[in-house]
């Protein structure tokens, strides 16, 4: 063969878009095995929001009950109204746990592996944010499923019509958590970094209380879960649920998903990222 023929002819190398495949199913594989073997985890996510739903909901029910606001075309009970933040909650949950453990997967597990491969990091960390989402949709429409037996009076069509939804609010909190992922070296600390992120996030948003409600006593906290980006994914879930589309969420959603991804990508840069200031993962040069 010349030189020239040798030049010109494709070689299908372990990065064409067969080995890209393989790296996602293979992480995405590992991520669900993991999830299924740690059944705890499972009951674990389901605790939260089921307490919240039928405990504190029963509760709330006659003091907080909802007028007519969209999507809602009646007014409606509270446990309806905190359905759809108690959904997206769980995705905030998973996407912090699943941030947790890429902390210990770059530093001894599989990841420290994967990411000194020659596939390039944003695809590996698109594939670790991809089987988080996975694993937290389960969640969430296991937790919908459940309280559909509890007169959430959520229409059958809105479980299909919320998947993308789900989607967008998955990828922007586990891109979110793999942004703080990179800004953690040791697992202890990490615990400290969820609490100052989650409780505000979800308490200081539209999952439990409609805004109209926080405006009447706090001016200042209104516009603090106005730019919340938690607000915005709970909004997209619940206007989705109910067969509507809420245009201005899906913006804030979409874009402060793929802000995080961006960050998170240069974070985990060797060569100039946040872990590069740190030494890198353990073992690795750079």
């Amino acid at each position: 063969m010349s030189a020239g023929t040798a030049l010109t002819t494709p070689v299908r190398g372990r990065l064409d878009a067969g080995g890209y495949l393989i790296a996602l199913t293979g992480i995405v594989r590992r991520e669900l095995l993991r999830f299924f073997n740690q059944k705890e985890r499972f009951f674990s996510a389901l605790v939260r929001p089921l307490v919240w739903l039928f405990i504190f909901a029963a509760g709330f029910r006659n003091t907080l009950g909802l007028s007519i606001t969209p999507p809602y075309e009646t007014y409606v009970l509270y446990e309806v109204y905190v359905v759809p933040g108690l959904a997206v909650m769980i995705q905030l949950f998973n996407g912090m746990q699943s941030s947790l453990s890429m902390v210990y997967d770059r530093e001894v597990g599989s990841m420290r592996v994967l990411l000194t491969s020659p596939y390039p990091r944003w695809s590996l960390l698109f594939a670790k944010l991809i089987a988080g989402v996975i694993v937290s949709l389960i969640q969430a429409y296991v937790f919908l499923a459940i309280a559909s037996f509890f007169e959430t009076d959520i229409p059958w069509t809105g479980y299909l019509v919320a998947l993308p939804a789900f989607l967008a609010s998955g990828l922007m909190l586990g891109a979110i958590g793999l942004f703080l992922s990179s800004l953690v070296r040791q697992l202890e600390n990490f615990a400290s970094v969820m609490n100052f992120v989650i409780f505000p996030m979800f308490f200081a948003s539209s999952a439990l209380y409609p805004l109209w409600r926080v405006n009447e006593s706090s001016a200042t906290l209104y516009w603090i879960c106005q730019v919340n980006p938690f607000t915005h994914a709970v909004e997209l879930v619940r206007f989705a649920l109910y067969g509507a589309f809420n245009p201005v969420s899906c913006a804030v959603v979409v874009g402060t998903g793929l802000a995080f991804f961006v960050m998170a990508v240069a974070a985990y840069d060797p060569g100039r990222g946040l872990l590069a200031r740190r030494g890198g993962p353990a073992g690795e040069a750079g």
